[in-house]
């Protein structure tokens, strides 16, 4: 069973940054991956990001290549989502999801998740 503690949302302006952070425990393999998810309010969740722990590859979404970047802490199994130049469309709750034992990085796949962040962007 994964245990996450995610933090780090919060209100922003629009072009503002956050920085949301996961920290997972109870992995069982030294292959994982772990991401992010967000859903926006009255629209189905989105897959945003993904570290895959095996070969440290990573994938961002098109919404948001560019803008957001995960990124591995090096001294614990915890992954970082740097969000900058935000907008309104971004104001939703994002939620840090994982897998254990994945090769790859294939979020539909990913079977824990922890409670989840809100980030509202307004100004």
């Amino acid at each position: 069973q994964l245990q996450f503690v995610e933090s780090g949302g919060g209100s922003v302006q629009p072009g503002g940054s956050l920085r949301l952070s996961c920290a997972v425990s109870g992995f069982t393999s030294r292959n994982y991956a772990i991401g992010w998810f967000r859903q926006a309010p009255g629209l189905d969740s989105e897959q945003l990001s993904c570290f895959n722990h095996r070969d440290g590859h990573t994938w961002q979404a098109e919404s948001v290549r560019g803008r957001f970047t995960i990124s591995k802490d090096n001294t614990q199994d915890k992954v970082y989502l740097q969000m900058n130049d935000l907008k309104s469309d971004d104001t939703g709750v994002y939620t840090c999801g994982a897998k254990d034992g994945a090769r790859w990085c294939v979020m539909a796949d990913f079977d824990s998740w922890g409670q989840g962040t809100q980030v509202t962007v307004s100004s």
